[in-house]
């Protein structure tokens, strides 16, 4: 994956909001690998900021919805992984001033 198209597949991740915290997946570093197979085939591995969150199922079809009008993509697998654990320090700093977290 180049990283024209990475950079165009994270700016659509960031129109994904976390309903509970109000910024986006990406800023919040929930985000935590993208792979593409030959297939075009996009496994987006990422976390949640709590686990048996509630919102799962929709914070996942919100990917695959932000994901479907890039070209190369052909479909979307997303993967909830537990592991690292997400904490505060992955959060962007425009996050971190938004949510008022030094």
């Amino acid at each position: 994956m180049n990283e024209e198209l990475k950079e165009n597949i994270m700016g659509a991740l960031e129109l994904v909001i976390d309903p509970e915290l109000g910024i986006d997946i990406v800023n919040l570093g929930l985000v935590y690998n993208l792979e593409m197979d030959d297939e075009e085939r996009l496994t987006v591995n990422m976390t949640l900021t709590a686990m048996g969150c509630p919102l799962a199922g929709t914070i996942v079809d919100q990917v695959k919805r932000s994901l479907a009008d890039i070209p190369e993509i052909k479909d979307v697998d997303v993967n909830i992984v537990w592991n690292p654990p997400w904490n505060k320090d992955m959060m962007s700093r425009y996050a971190k001033i938004a949510l008022g977290i030094r």
